[in-house]
């Protein structure tokens, strides 16, 4: 399987509903593009959790999983399973993201998702970012929405390890929900990685892209 890579890639943008989304869709992912792009620019974006301990979790743990990159991080207080009536300050929030930022790739829920927190954001998603490649990470829970990806990141299985482990040590508030796991992350990797000839992925669902083909 060939992979197209971007021949400039300095600035990235990660939007999520929950503290942790970002960490569970793309850990591996920030922690590959960070390891081999030393001082990439990162904004984030997370709706919901600030002014709890689940906002503190966040920045430590994104800094984990950004090593040696620029992170701006901004953790916002919208109720938690709440969003769509707080569609207005979600679109003002991602609004204003946008126009301090120019990024070259954005990573974000996709639009189906079950849980309606992701699947409100992964909605104004385009309707802020509608130049650029926006990829919507997928997340793993009771309501059974895994789908069929259609891009992918292979991981090594040093960086799926160290999502893993990342993701146990900073978010010890989730420690006690029953698929917040070792073998649920890792199991999931691995099948993702079976449908790109990978050891371990992570998975992608993209809505719209272009390809330059020209010479």
């Amino acid at each position: 399987m060939r992979a197209l890579r971007p021949d400039v890639l300095e600035r990235v943008t990660l939007l999520g509903a929950h503290c942790d989304d970002l960490a569970i869709g793309a850990g591996g992912t920030l922690l590959t593009l960070c390891q081999s792009r030393p001082g990439l620019q990162i904004d984030a974006l997370v709706l919901t959790g600030g002014g709890t301990p689940r906002e503190a979790e966040e920045h430590a743990a994104l800094q984990a999983f950004c090593p040696g990159a620029e992170l701006k991080l901004t953790v916002l207080d919208l109720p938690d399973g709440r969003i769509p009536a707080h569609w207005e300050l979600a679109k003002t929030a991602v609004e204003q993201l946008r126009a301090r930022t120019e990024p070259d790739l954005v990573l974000a829920p996709h639009a189906e998702d079950a849980h309606q927190d992701h699947r409100t954001l992964a909605e104004l998603v385009p309707t802020a970012f509608r130049d650029h490649l926006v990829l919507g990470y997928e997340i793993v829970k009771w309501d059974g929405d895994l789908g069929a990806p259609t891009v992918y990141q292979p991981l090594s299985g040093e960086v799926a390890e160290a999502k893993v482990e990342r993701l146990l040590r900073h978010y010890p508030t989730q420690a006690g929900r029953d698929w917040f796991d070792r073998e649920t992350f890792l199991g999931l990797a691995r099948v993702r990685g079976v449908q790109c000839r990978a050891r371990y992925a992570e998975a992608f669902h993209v809505n719209k892209m272009i390809v330059g083909l020209e010479a």
